[in-house]
């Protein structure tokens, strides 16, 4: 058997692609069908939710350990930048959106909180859009909160600073002097 690519301890921060950010809560070794499987035991507190992922898998699987500085400041960048509007199908861009969020790559989490931003002075969102901004939103700021070591509704309001104040900007730019 290979040896394991990616090791996390107990209290560890980590990124489920399609959950977002848990913590590992207890290394266990189970029989399953006959196998000894030793499994990562994650918790995620904001869907009350545990997961058992095996060992070997957690790397094919996507989880990762928190993002780096690096990656954090890129993601922030991205929210500074101006919202690309596709022009193409709702259902489509959903789907897209969605993917995104469910990568579990950072940067492409922050293109989708950005390009689904509305400033109060902008048009209402459907309600699908507002679903799928707040889905990415909060997974966003669930990884800041934990890299920071702050609480999530302190990091979220630390993304829509961003937010408003580039959104700000951009449209000012629309606005004939």
């Amino acid at each position: 058997m290979a040896a394991k690519a990616l090791s996390f301890d107990v209290g560890d921060y980590v990124v489920y692609p399609k959950h977002g950010v848990g913590r590992v809560i207890e290394l266990q070794k189970q029989e399953i069908a006959g196998m000894q499987l030793e499994l990562y035991v994650l918790r995620f507190e904001k869907e009350k939710m545990t997961l058992r992922v095996p060992t070997n898998k957690a790397e094919s699987v996507g989880m990762r350990k928190l993002s780096s500085d690096k990656t954090l400041r890129e993601a922030l960048e991205t929210l500074k930048g101006k919202p690309k509007v596709k022009r193409t199908m709702w259902s489509r861009r959903a789907q897209e959106y969605e993917a995104k969020i469910n990568s579990g790559d950072l940067v492409s989490i922050a293109e989708v909180v950005r390009d689904l931003f509305r400033a109060d002075d902008q048009p209402e969102q459907s309600y699908s859009e507002r679903q799928i901004f707040e889905a990415a939103a909060s997974r966003l700021a669930r990884e800041l909160a934990a890299m920071e070591e702050t609480d999530e509704p302190a990091a979220l309001e630390k993304l829509l600073d961003i937010l408003r104040k580039a959104a700000a900007i951009h449209n000012k730019d629309k606005v004939p002097a």
